[in-house]
């Protein structure tokens, strides 16, 4: 049977894009919750407008968190260090509106909420969460999200290295990917809008962009071809970016931090939530279990759905589809998921090991399919602070690949 062909579409953006710059100091302020008392429970929101910074949300927390520190010193890794960018890390206004976190919440959370659920931590939401994976990639990752990552992340290269001094923080990436079946065939179109420095020729913005920028993430995969169609800065400039172009709210890029639109998504944004949050959390977990599952080659293709109650701790359902590529029915592979998986908050919690302050460097080029690395971390356990190895994107591990193999058999 000919397999059927399509094109589908996946953006990205830079980490000076404004939405970015949000989720980036969301995720800071949580980092330093946590690193000064890792049961910390967070949820944190960014609101960025001309040369304001705006942060908000509640924290149930023993520790001082400077707001200020912690957005001035995300505006400066990022590069917003020239006030003709509009947002400049010195000069920037910086709000606090950060209250404490519902006490009715906080029960839930902690186990103190319904008599049959004492002393367990429960979901800090009601809500459904997927998780995604395929062999699209080597990261088991859709090929347009992830070509779309790529691009971006050779931007921030490009301008923070010098190599290309007019490039200004701001950027989004946009690759379509013509399939056969499941299988990525070509390149079809990239879109790459980047921000620049006035007084930069159209011609001179073209060019760099194709040869430097997309040329060299792209012609590695094979994929591009002679019809591939670019389009770079289509309005014709874009010197007007970050905040200033357009304002900046946490959470509005869910479909950039997951799948690129493959795969469904629960709604729940990650940027400013502590693992309590089952929409960081339970999301991370399904990936986890989905990257296992076709690592394990049970499947080519794995969605997994988690879905929880707000207090209650465990999930209230477990769904695998497989989309026709299982080697096993998928009530098999769910049921050796509830066997090698603790799916519970405080289960997913510990196995992922959540409660380290890792959070920031999730916030860009998307949470997924980002390798596993290690590195020390100055953490806080009470007033005594000291140094330890920290793991960062635990969830992108293989290493439940034998169990899941041995629970099918």
């Amino acid at each position: 049977m000919e397999q059927k062909k399509y094109l589908f579409t996946s953006e990205s953006v830079g980490e000076g894009h404004p939405d970015k710059l949000c989720d980036q100091i969301s995720d800071g302020v949580l980092d330093e919750c946590l690193r000064k008392e890792p049961e910390s429970h967070v949820a944190c929101e960014t609101f960025a407008s001309q040369a304001m910074i705006l942060v908000g949300g509640e924290l149930n927390t023993e520790a001082y968190v400077d707001v200020q520190e912690v957005a001035r010193k995300v505006a400066e890794r990022i590069g917003y260090s020239n006030p003709d960018y509009g947002l400049d890390w010195h000069s920037m206004a910086v709000l606090n509106m950060i209250h404490n976190q519902s006490a009715d919440i906080n029960q839930g959370v902690t186990g103190n909420g319904l008599k049959e659920f004492e002393g367990k931590q429960g979901a800090g939401d009601q809500g459904m969460m997927f998780g995604f994976a395929c062999r699209e990639t080597p990261e088991l990752m859709p090929a347009p999200i992830m070509f779309s990552h790529k691009i971006m992340i050779q931007s921030a290269e490009l301008r923070k290295s010098g190599k290309i001094k007019w490039f200004r923080p701001d950027s989004k990436g946009q690759v379509t990917v013509q399939y056969e079946g499941n299988r990525p065939v070509r390149i079809d179109s990239v879109v790459v809008s980047q921000q620049h420095d006035p007084g930069i020729s159209y011609d001179e913005i073209k060019s760099t962009i194709i040869n430097e920028l997309i040329k060299p993430v792209l012609e590695p995969t094979g994929l591009l071809d002679a019809k591939t169609k670019f389009y770079v800065n289509p309005t014709g400039q874009f010197c007007i970016g970050g905040p200033v172009g357009d304002t900046g709210l946490t959470g509005r890029k869910i479909i950039v931090d997951t799948y690129g639109g493959m795969g469904r998504h629960g709604g729940g944004a990650f940027s400013g939530k502590d693992p309590s949050k089952v929409d960081r959390s339970a999301a991370y977990m399904a990936r986890y279990i989905a990257k296992n599952v076709v690592a394990a080659e049970l499947a080519e293709r794995c969605e997994i759905q988690l879905a929880y109650a707000i207090g209650v701790p465990f999930p209230v359902s477990i769904m695998a589809e497989t989309f026709g590529t299982s080697k096993v029915p998928e009530e098999q592979i769910v049921k050796a998921v509830s066997q090698v998986f603790d799916c519970s908050p405080a289960g997913i919690t510990s196995t992922l090991k959540l409660k380290n302050p890792i959070y920031e460097a999730t916030a860009t080029y998307g949470h997924f399919g980002r390798v596993p690395f290690t590195r020390q971390a100055v953490l806080g356990r009470g007033h005594n602070k000291h140094t330890e190895d920290v793991e960062f994107f635990t969830w992108e591990k293989t290493d439940k690949v034998e169990e899941l193999k041995n629970a099918i058999k």
